[in-house]
């Protein structure tokens, strides 16, 4: 839910952005406009998707909604999770911020994936 208002008002702020800037009214208003319209398109495209069920067993390929992905890759950020995935010659993807996936179910993912669990090793800080 953060995202979607978020998304809502990054579309007006970018569009006052580019009219108290510098530049030429010609390209300020259209740009404008298109920030808007931006904002407003990619704020009702995420509120209207579905929730996805995933589930990653401790052997075997992990799968949303029953199909199983194969090549599937999770990448930790610091807090973040991304899963990325190919269907067919499209590459897709799912993220997962603080705000959306709890500490419980993070920790979860992280000892299903294998992620690393705690602080690195010692040889890789410096001296």
């Amino acid at each position: 839910m953060w995202v979607v208002g978020t998304l809502w008002c990054l579309g007006p702020l970018g569009a006052v952005s580019l009219l108290v800037s510098h530049l030429p009214s010609a390209l300020a208003w259209p740009a404008a406009i298109l920030a808007l319209v931006s904002g407003w398109r990619r704020a009702h495209r995420e509120a209207g998707r579905t929730p996805v069920t995933v589930s990653w067993p401790s052997k075997g390929p992990p799968s949303i909604d029953g199909r199983p992905l194969p090549l599937a890759r999770l990448q930790w950020r610091g807090p973040l999770a991304f899963l990325q995935w190919r269907e067919g010659r499209r590459l897709r993807g799912l993220s997962w911020w603080p705000d959306t996936l709890p500490p419980g179910a993070r920790r979860e993912l992280r000892l299903a994936t294998g992620g690393p669990a705690g602080a690195p090793d010692a040889g890789s800080v410096a001296p």
